[in-house]
């Protein structure tokens, strides 16, 4: 079992974009920086928000690129890099068209699927490192993409969307410690309540 040691939350900076659907990586980073008393502060070098602390026992970086979401390996990369982390050792979290509002998923490994963040840094790391793809839900058409992620969920999206946060959180000490499979099988069976 591969503890985490680098979280990293995908999204854009900015205040007209804190509450769209694209920074709900962010969100999950937040959140967690938040539950675990990490404070989170602007880091020049890494070209993003940074963050360390203890989760779960252990040592925990957390990373918030500020480049804009299609210029993330601009931050992700140095940081893994600088710390020699292995790709076994980090989570990505980031918003997931393919899963709707309201779903998490754990994934290990894969392509990007289109996701701009993904896809600017894995050709730079590799792609077998962890993603936490938090479900945005897709508005049926490619050519609504752009305007549905950067828009706000509706307000019963918005719920959906915190419950799934929330049942990522209480899934940290799984994942953070390295029981991955285990991880995996909680995040992965969320449903919201009915």
């Amino acid at each position: 079992m591969t503890p985490i040691k680098l979280i990293v939350g995908l999204g854009n900076p900015g205040p007209e974009y804190v509450h769209t659907r694209h920074n709900t990586g962010f969100w999950y980073v937040a959140q967690l920086a938040d539950r675990f008393g990490i404070s989170l502060a602007a880091d020049k070098k890494f070209h993003g928000v940074t963050g360390r602390g203890q989760i779960h026992g252990q040592d925990v970086r957390l990373l918030l690129p500020m480049t804009f979401m299609n210029k993330s390996g601009q931050s992700v990369v140095p940081m893994v890099n600088f710390y020699g982390i292995d790709n076994a050792e980090i989570l990505i979290a980031h918003d997931e068209l393919d899963i709707p509002a309201g779903s998490i998923k754990l994934k290990t490994g894969g392509g990007h699927g289109g996701h701009n963040g993904l896809r600017d840094i894995a050709p730079h790391i590799g792609n077998d490192f962890h993603r936490l793809r938090i479900g945005i839900g897709h508005p049926g058409h490619k050519s609504k993409v752009s305007g549905h992620v950067l828009s706000k969920p509706s307000a019963d999206d918005q719920i959906a969307i915190e419950a799934a946060l929330d049942a990522a959180l209480d899934a940290s000490k799984l994942l953070i410690t390295g029981d991955i499979e285990k991880a995996r099988g909680d995040i992965n069976g969320f449903k919201l309540p009915a």
